[in-house]
């Protein structure tokens, strides 16, 4: 069976990247490739889709299994609205989402089948459960700080990613990370706090995305990282995603957690 694709964002970075995905993913067909109304694309074929125009309505786009959005937090919330009224399943990989935002992803997810990360990386979904392992058995003594990187155009700080990385450390510890992060430090801050999760970010040049965290003792360290060279490697798992949700049943906000089976380790 041919599962039909709706991309929002098509034109972007990770756009492209999951259209040339779908290109090279068997019984995968783009159906329509959405973009900002001022995206130079508008009406042009699409590279390896060639019935396929970049387009910039969504209303028309209704012959559609499943759709996956990268784009910006309110046309991302547009495309949950539609696939609502379609009951189409949905993947989200827009970072940048407030938190009473998150709360109405969570509300439709109970309608239809949603996929909500931070990181659609496989490597990258490791690491969180890798993370709470090391939280559970270092965290209590441990100073805890998460570094990052991306590239000059990401607009959001900290990086999703890195956000995600310190709500799992947090479950792991029984704590709230809105309480304990520390994503700013300049000038006569005083000595860390022993339950404090620091933040630090880089911005630079086309790193694609580089994250590290630490737990520190006096005497030693240990450093987990994960490191990304290709986007591509957030397409196919965004993809693999989209294809495992379309035979989901609704209830729940689902994660990359759920379509890998993580908890099942």
């Amino acid at each position: 069976m041919t599962v039909k694709f709706l991309i929002k964002g098509a034109a972007g970075r990770m756009g492209q990247n999951l259209i040339k995905t779908l290109s090279q993913t068997a019984n995968a067909q783009l159906a329509y490739a959405l973009v900002h109304n001022s995206a130079p694309e508008i009406g042009q074929a699409v590279a390896g889709f060639p019935e396929v125009v970049y387009s910039t309505d969504l209303e028309a786009a209704v012959d559609f299994d499943v759709a996956i959005d990268f784009s910006t937090p309110e046309s991302s919330l547009a495309t949950l609205a539609h696939c609502q009224k379609l009951g189409k399943p949905l993947v989200l990989g827009t970072t940048g989402f407030t938190a009473e935002q998150k709360a109405q992803i969570a509300q439709v997810a109970t309608q239809i089948p949603v996929v909500l990360a931070a990181n659609y990386s496989v490597g990258m979904n490791l690491m969180f459960k890798l993370v709470e392992k090391a939280a559970a058995i270092m965290g209590s003594y441990a100073d805890i700080e998460i570094i990052e990187a991306h590239h000059h155009h990401k607009v959001d700080a900290p990086s999703g990613t890195a956000l995600a990385l310190g709500e799992h450390i947090c479950k792991a510890l029984d704590r709230d990370l809105e309480k304990v992060a520390v994503k700013e430090r300049n000038g006569i801050i005083g000595p860390r706090t022993k339950e404090e999760i620091g933040f630090s970010t880089i911005r630079a040049a086309d790193v694609v995305g580089e994250h590290t965290v630490w737990f520190a003792d006096i005497g030693e360290r240990i450093e987990l990282s994960h490191k990304v060279s290709d986007r591509i490697t957030f397409a196919r798992g965004a993809v693999k995603a989209a294809l495992w949700l379309t035979n989901q049943p609704v209830g729940k906000l689902y994660d990359m957690t759920n379509v890998l089976g993580l908890d099942q380790l």
